[in-house]
């Protein structure tokens, strides 16, 4: 299994980045898939999911309207368009994947608990 990150970088406050998370060694299509961010001394939080059927997003709050998660079955990727970025944005992100082609209810894909399967990470620096 592996999840591959890529696309991260140093990037002004206002800009934009994408990063892709590849994935092999597991039916990606079945798999639901997340990013999650950590920033310098503080715990890994919830960014952004997509259910494994590609109906279901979710956003954290602070990301709504400036960050936008899909999927490409077809090359087993997962990105994340990131706008607007500020300093605050600034972690190393990480993709997750749920394998297991279930369904969660309200809010479940924040939970880091069901991703069973993680890449190294890419870190986005957003200078000011």
């Amino acid at each position: 299994v592996q999840l591959q990150a890529s696309g991260g970088g140093l990037v002004q406050a206002g800009g934009s980045l994408r990063l892709s998370c590849a994935a092999s060694g597991f039916t990606f299509s079945r798999s639901s898939m997340s990013w999650f961010r950590q920033a310098p001394g503080k715990e890994r939080r919830f960014v952004a999911a997509v259910s494994w059927g590609g109906a279901t997003t979710d956003y954290a709050d602070s990301v709504k309207g400036r960050f936008t998660i899909s999927r490409d079955n077809a090359q087993n990727t997962v990105y994340l368009q990131m706008n607007s970025l500020t300093p605050e944005d600034t972690a190393v992100y990480y993709c997750g994947a749920d394998p297991r082609a279930r369904t969660y209810s309200g809010h479940g894909l924040q939970n880091r608990a069901i991703y069973l399967y993680w890449g190294q990470g890419t870190l986005v620096t957003v200078s000011s």
